[in-house]
């Protein structure tokens, strides 16, 4: 037999004992720790394998197509878009095939998953995944990537505060050029469009609800218009008179509230010896708000997580300065507010929803109903009290489109009724 060649990103003593001379068919338990975790039509056998306390996802290819994704992903990786991360690469001359290694998303979810839990007849909470779909293509497209099949069954979504994040998860088809063309961009909208309304036809035919279909179908159709608002928002060149420049500002603030950095400000005349301007702005990463709490802490969390935590920290630096008499600076009430606040509360709240998620998002949960309830109550009912609601899996009702309801494995958040 011949031997396989191994190419580990992730040197783990466990992964280079798994039985990589046999075919990914074959590997059993207990030789090896299998989970059988829902995913979406493959083309390609997909197993998940449990080594040295993380989880992994393998999936056997063609060597060719194995090769030709990894590298892909890898550059993904290097770029910092979201996708599924590789760890390493195994061909396997013996079957003709090879088994593409990516770290498993943790926390992340599958769309059948997902849409079987959710409310059928409520397609605002199937909206903040088609923003974050529409997001994610966007982020590519800025960047030179041709995904080539984005649908449903290759996206994860992982909750980033009171936010969704989408994930690349099969580059099989995908591309990178220095730039996309409007040709290249209208077609891989378009196989988004078709596949996104396949996926939904799909769980209306699970569900048996066929007078669902038509809004289905609608809502896959306004993938488009949002992708193009968003794509119009980072791109447009407006014009203005030399007078109006303060709206420059607007412009900028706009962009930051979506997450997105300047980098670049650029105010050229329309034409020699006119008054009027055009504006170009050099956008940067999805992640304003996470470069500015990781500057101040050293925290590395999503965006919209970021969002919400500096809020937090403004509130504490608030206090910090209203118990001493004087103002404190940012980065002395950051690191007090790390070791005093965040640290230990974020490990209670992860306890408090069973371990699920990661201890960052309980933290945003908690922060979220908290203040939910505190609204309601008309004064801040404490961490305690919001602990015991997070305990129970209950937020308050005018907060059901605000909390994604399909926040853990295990059960949605219920809704919490004036009365309750």
């Amino acid at each position: 037999m011949a031997a396989p060649e191994l190419r580990l990103r992730a040197a783990r003593p466990g992964l280079l004992t798994l039985p990589w001379d046999r075919a990914l068919a074959e590997w059993q338990a207990p030789e090896v720790t299998l989970r059988d975790l829902p995913v979406g039509p493959s083309r390609h056998l997909v197993r998940f394998v449990e080594s040295d306390g993380e989880l992994w996802a393998l999936k056997e290819l063609p060597p060719r197509i194995a090769a030709r994704e990894y590298d892909i992903l890898s550059r993904l990786e290097v770029m910092g878009l979201n996708a599924v991360r590789p760890a390493g690469l195994v061909f396997q001359p013996d079957f003709d095939a090879a088994i593409l290694l990516t770290r498993y998303l943790v926390g992340s979810w599958q769309y059948r998953r997902m849409f079987m839990r959710l409310p059928p007849d409520a397609p605002k909470h199937r909206a903040r995944l088609f923003d974050a779909m529409a997001t994610l293509l966007v982020e590519l497209h800025r960047h030179g990537v041709f995904w080539g099949d984005c649908s449903l069954a290759n996206t994860l979504f992982s909750r980033d505060g009171q936010l969704l994040q989408a994930f690349l998860v099969d580059a099989e088809t995908s591309e990178i050029h220095p730039r996309l063309s409007n040709g290249q961009r209208t077609q891989d909208i378009d196989i988004t469009v078709e596949n996104v309304a396949a996926g939904l036809l799909d769980v209306a035919a699970r569900l048996r609800r066929p007078e669902l279909e038509d809004g289905f179908i609608g809502e896959a159709l306004a993938i488009r218009e949002r992708y193009e608002r968003l794509w119009e928002l980072l791109h447009a060149a407006p014009t203005f008179g030399f007078a109006d420049r303060y709206r420059v500002e607007g412009t900028i603030r706009k962009l930051n509230e979506l997450g997105f950095a300047v980098e670049e400000v650029s105010l050229q005349p329309v034409s020699s010896g006119a008054d009027e301007l055009r504006l170009h702005v050099a956008v940067g990463d999805r992640r304003y708000h996470a470069t500015q709490l990781q500057r101040l802490t050293g925290m590395d969390v999503g965006e919209g997580q970021a969002r919400i935590l500096l809020g937090d920290l403004q509130a504490y630096q608030s206090q910090l300065c209203r118990e001493a008499g004087h103002d404190v600076d940012e980065r002395t009430a950051a690191q007090l507010w790390v070791m005093e606040v965040a640290t230990p509360t974020m490990h209670r709240a992860h306890a408090a929803v069973g371990g699920t998620g990661t201890p960052i998002q309980a933290y945003c949960d908690l922060l979220e109903v908290r203040w939910l309830l505190s609204e309601r109550a008309g004064h801040d009912i404490g961490t305690d009290r919001a602990l015991q609601a997070l305990a129970r899996n209950v937020v308050p009702s005018e907060s059901a489109a605000q909390l994604m309801v399909v926040e853990t494995p295990t059960e949605p958040f219920s809704v919490l009724d004036e009365d309750d």
